[in-house]
């Protein structure tokens, strides 16, 4: 995603420029050595200019970007709280597929949460301070939502607790202590398979419908509420599944989701008028690129 990219990207340019300040305030010379081919020496100083080339320019932009949007901020006393920014992790969390797709995406990235929490940050203040000049209609409003309806309509849902295990032999032995009355939790924590929900009872929370594999879902979906299936064969063994919940699908109401579409036609107006924004905003403070001057 792009706030990843970004993220590493500015990272990056802090260890080129750095780096190069450090290598100039020690007095360095090209002897000192990142790496030799056949006693060919490569000196840390190409590293960093050869680096800087690449990416620097657009990144030290991005540097210069977010300290003025800082003190814009400070100037206008917009503030971005902590729970803001896990609510828009969440939301990242989300687009990837869950924390643990985002937390591998980071790793491979060379990155941390809190390096993306910093950048959406950042992101949150822009719009705080974009906010007050960006006007939406009922019309807009309306316009948008009739458009984007199915978005906002909510599916039928089940909300289910599984136990999985590896043969029908021992599927059929946990149903035969399911049907003597025995505890569902307890035998999801003894029998299941499943390391990710078998403390949790089994508990797979609300899906809809294509989000688990067909003979799953099909049995899910076909149980009322507090049924206990026979055994489910799946590609991944054998499933008992218990339907806790059932929620019959709704159809879209505006009144219920003006806030949701005020914030998607805020995201959308903020990213068309970002960059005017940001020409105009710079304008107000003395920029000096250093490194630009250098060059």
């Amino acid at each position: 995603m792009t706030i990843i990219g970004r993220v590493a990207g500015r990272k990056m340019l802090l260890t080129v420029v750095m780096g190069g300040v450090v290598a100039f305030g020690a007095g360095c010379s090209n002897s000192d050595k990142a790496a030799s081919v056949n006693g060919e020496e490569i000196t840390k100083q190409e590293v960093y200019d050869k680096l800087y080339k690449q990416n620097g320019s657009a990144m030290l932009d991005s540097l210069i970007t977010e300290k003025i949007v800082n003190l814009e901020s400070a100037k206008k006393k917009v503030k971005v709280s902590d729970k803001e920014v896990d609510a828009e992790v969440k939301k990242l969390q989300e687009s990837y597929g869950g924390e643990d797709a985002l937390n591998q995406q980071l790793t491979s990235s060379g990155l941390t949460i809190a390096d993306v929490k910093d950048d959406l940050a950042v992101n949150l203040k822009i719009k705080k301070l974009m906010e007050p000049d960006i006007k939406i209609t009922e019309k807009e409003m309306k316009d948008y939502f009739n458009t984007n309806k199915a978005s906002y309509a909510a599916a039928e849902q089940v909300k289910a607790s599984h136990i999985l295990v590896e043969t029908k032999a021992k599927a059929d032995e946990v149903k035969k202590k399911l049907d003597a009355g025995e505890s569902f939790d307890e035998l999801a924590n003894e029998y299941s398979t499943e390391d990710a929900t078998k403390d949790k009872g089994g508990d797979l929370g609300y899906f809809g419908k294509g989000e688990m594999t067909a003979a799953f879902e099909k049995a899910a979906f076909s149980l009322k509420e507090g049924e206990i299936s026979d055994p489910v064969k799946t590609e991944f063994g054998y499933h008992i599944i218990k339907v806790v919940d059932k929620k019959a699908a709704q159809p879209a109401v505006y009144e219920e989701n003006k806030k949701e579409v005020k914030a998607a036609i805020l995201d959308q107006k903020t990213q068309d008028t970002y960059s005017d924004w940001m020409e105009k905003t710079k304008k107000k403070y003395k920029v000096k690129n250093y490194l630009e001057i250098e060059s």
